[in-house]
């Protein structure tokens, strides 16, 4: 589900040529996340979703405040990783009781603006008990929590495990029952469990495993709770194909598992709601990133289109951003769509590293200067996953359309 229109051999990005989009930015290189690609794909997974669970976006991903602004209320909440997302979550006007706040790493001041706004807190470790309990004490407001749980399995098939094993995420499953006790006698207001087994999983069958072992689990917990469960985060970890070979997640499993959970769920922890976070599955697909070419070099008989862009602006795509074997993210000449030639060409950045590499040797349109080279799957972890101050280069556009 990505760009796919053109006019006049050109790519459109929601119903925009290239070039003309181009212009509008301002600039190369730029961003471009396709308003209509993120609606479509929030009303194919509120499909294949049970009624009753609930979806939320995990800010993370991307955090554009315009994007995050237009997800919002195609949504029921936002996860956020550090006090700056949580900002923009409440800037684009999400209700702080569907923001839930994760990270390993929280500083105290995060911890107290968190407490003064609302949001509900995922607890990594016994030392955020203590910091809550005084902000909530200062304050006199009661922290809402839950408890992110490191669980005792790995999803299988995860691009990145983020879950199982000795992990600076969470709380060790087996940890979980004397956090509970500290935190109920430190007063803080318990709702739930949050679990995120791992990420960028393309194996349905994998996922729906996941899903059921995290129910057990979650329900072994539930037992030490200092109070009724009330929303179970189950994460996500739904992935998108990027590589060739790559097939699209089969939700077919993932559906049939959830239905299995909202029923126990109904009998075992009455009044608990069932949450997904979705990242990357959600807008992925529907961003493009766009350099233009500056030069056509030929050395000794291999072809560099050497653009504005690169790693600095794209580490992922550049295969440095957790890629073990480098592959080419889907390129194109965005301004050649139409071309039925093809030669192979490696397509570079300007910066002076042989790593600043969007494509090694891929099949492309012959393209010249002033072609502009489009990079799919890159409505995910793009400008803010990305080196944008290396070498003093410019900083990249984004644009919501």
């Amino acid at each position: 589900m990505r760009p796919s229109e053109t006019i006049h051999g050109e790519l459109c990005v929601g119903n925009v040529p290239l070039s003309r989009l181009a212009e509008r930015v301002g600039q190369t290189p730029f961003y471009a996340y396709d308003r209509q690609l993120l609606v479509q794909r929030v009303a194919s997974v509120r499909a294949a979703l049970p009624a009753g669970v609930g979806l939320h976006y995990a800010v993370k991903a991307n955090p554009m405040p315009a994007l995050v602004g237009f997800m919002r209320p195609l949504v029921d909440g936002l996860d956020v990783a550090s006090a700056g997302e949580m900002a923009v979550a409440l800037d684009a006007g999400a209700d702080p009781q569907d923001v839930s706040f994760a990270g390993p790493g929280k500083r105290e001041a995060e911890i107290t603006q968190a407490v003064a706004a609302g949001v509900l807190i995922n607890l990594e470790s016994p030392r955020e008990v203590e910091l809550l309990a005084r902000a909530s004490q200062r304050l006199g407001l009661p922290a809402r929590v839950a408890v992110r749980v490191n669980p005792d399995f790995d999803l299988r098939g995860a691009g990145m495990r983020m879950g199982g094993g000795a992990k600076p995420f969470g709380v060790d499953a087996e940890q979980v029952p004397a956090l509970l006790k500290a935190l109920g006698e430190a007063a803080l207001q318990f709702e739930g469990f949050h679990l995120y087994p791992g990420s960028q999983n393309l194996n349905g069958e994998s996922i729906a495993e996941a899903l059921r072992e995290c129910l057990l689990l979650v329900k072994r917990l539930a037992a030490s709770a200092p109070a009724p469960v009330r929303q179970v985060n189950f994460g996500g970890g739904w992935g998108i194909p990027y590589f060739p070979g790559d097939k699209a997640l089969d939700l077919a499993p993932v559906t049939a598992a959830l239905a299995e959970i909202q029923h126990r769920m109904a009998s075992d922890m009455p009044g608990a709601r069932l949450v997904l976070e979705l990242g990357r599955y959600l807008v992925g697909e529907a961003g493009v990133y766009v350099a233009r070419v500056l030069d056509r070099k030929l050395s000794r008989g291999q072809v560099f289109l050497v653009t504005d862009g690169g790693l600095h602006h794209h580490l992922a795509a550049s295969g440095n951003f957790g890629q073990v074997i480098r592959r080419n993210y889907p390129v194109a000449i965005g301004t050649r769509m139409d071309a039925t030639e093809r030669e192979k060409a490696s397509v570079v950045g300007p910066l002076c590293t042989p790593l600043d590499m969007l494509a090694d040797r891929a099949e492309l349109a012959p393209a010249q200067p002033g072609d502009l080279v489009v990079v799919y799957q890159s409505g995910a972890y793009g400008p803010s996953a990305s080196p944008q101050a290396f070498l003093g280069h410019p900083r990249c556009a984004e644009v919501l359309v």
